[in-house]
């Protein structure tokens, strides 16, 4: 079992990211931090805990608001892909301000809400015992303004830290500049602290998200499993969870049509992150230098991947050394087959279900 921390700003693909999350059967969600990036920070905090609700995840599974901006620069947004509220066009997810919404969130014994920072470094702390207890995968699916914030106000939890995985990025190609990825180009400056810290990280860019396609097919599937894969008419939901995934995918692909020109289909950036360390297997990674342009005025935010070697590092993980592995390849198929299955597996408990 693999203890993971899972911070997002959702966001469609965020969404998907957290019912992996949620339903992969060998990961330990412990707890949900949220951040500024598809949207503002008020709602992908509220976004994460209507997702955990709807995708059945464990009552002690809580939500912690964390960064309201980046460290240096300021906040944007993206609604033309998402819309203004992070998830556009979403339907049949709980009420943001139903009580059961509500109370996936993170409260002291006071009533007030717990936020990331602690949040985090308290889970992890206590997960790793000083040594004799177990290290925390940390996945990063937004601007990394948090894990940038527990990177430089915990170093001593460092050691605690599995690896941080992160969906960000890209290889001599950018979604939201010229060369800059949207996650990277909101909070470059946490990006390169994190690549800086002395712990294993592992990189899923662009390059890699943009082959896991929902296509056609995989959206039949995903609306009944038991749907014929050569029927020509697009099948009905099969339940109410498998609709507003349905409504979540067809949003995010008209998106990805009208601004990137994606015809077959939107990718499922975020999900890749969750995949990653459930199923290592399924990619093919190199390790390399990597630092992300802070000053450049047309590349600000690109990840610089020093895919020749250029410059002398050491061994480590951290500020001299080769620091990050870039993911360069994904079995699409069998990432796709254990995304299906984690439907299956929501199917049983989403509480969306119920209402039918």
């Amino acid at each position: 079992m693999k203890n993971v921390w899972l911070d997002v700003d959702p966001g469609h693909d965020d969404a998907t990211a957290i019912m992996l999350a949620v339903q992969c059967t060998n990961i330990h969600l412990l707890g949900v931090s949220t951040t500024h990036g598809n949207a503002s920070s008020e709602w992908t905090a509220s976004n994460a805990a209507r997702c955990l609700q709807a995708f059945g995840a464990q009552s002690h599974v809580r939500v912690y608001p964390g960064a309201t901006k980046p460290l240096l620069l300021p906040a944007k947004h993206d609604p033309e892909i998402h819309g203004i509220d992070g998830l556009g066009g979403v339907e049949g997810l709980p009420k943001h301000d139903s009580p059961e919404v509500k109370a996936r969130f993170a409260v002291d014994n006071d009533g007030s809400p717990i936020r990331a920072l602690e949040g985090m470094s308290k889970f992890i702390k206590v997960t790793w015992n000083n040594g004799a207890g177990e290290k925390v995968s940390v996945i990063s699916c937004g601007p990394m303004t948090n894990i940038a914030l527990f990177v430089s106000a915990y170093p001593e939890l460092l050691d605690a830290v599995e690896e941080f995985v992160f969906m960000g990025g890209g290889v001599g190609m950018g979604n939201r500049s010229a060369v800059a990825e949207f996650n990277i180009l909101c909070d470059p400056h946490a990006t390169q602290i994190v690549l800086n810290a002395p712990v294993k990280k592992t990189m899923i860019p662009i390059n890699v998200t943009h082959t896991a396609i929902v296509t056609k097919k995989i959206h039949a599937r995903l609306l009944d499993p038991s749907a014929a894969s050569e029927e020509e008419a697009v099948p009905k939901p099969s339940t109410n969870l498998r609709h507003t995934l349905s409504t979540l995918i067809n949003f995010f692909a008209e998106s990805y049509k009208s601004t990137f020109g994606f015809i077959d289909g939107p990718p499922l950036h975020d999900a890749l992150t969750v995949a990653y360390v459930s199923q290592p297997e399924l990619f093919k990674a190199t390790r390399y230098r990597v630092d992300t342009e802070l000053t450049g005025q047309y590349t600000t935010g690109e990840t610089v991947v020093d895919v020749w070697n250029y410059r002398s590092c050491d061994d480590t993980w951290g500020s001299d050394g080769k620091n990050c592995l870039v993911a360069q390849h994904v079995d699409v198929n069998g990432f796709f087959d254990l995304f299906l299955e984690c439907i299956l597996l929501a199917d049983r408990v989403s509480p969306l279900n119920k209402k039918q």
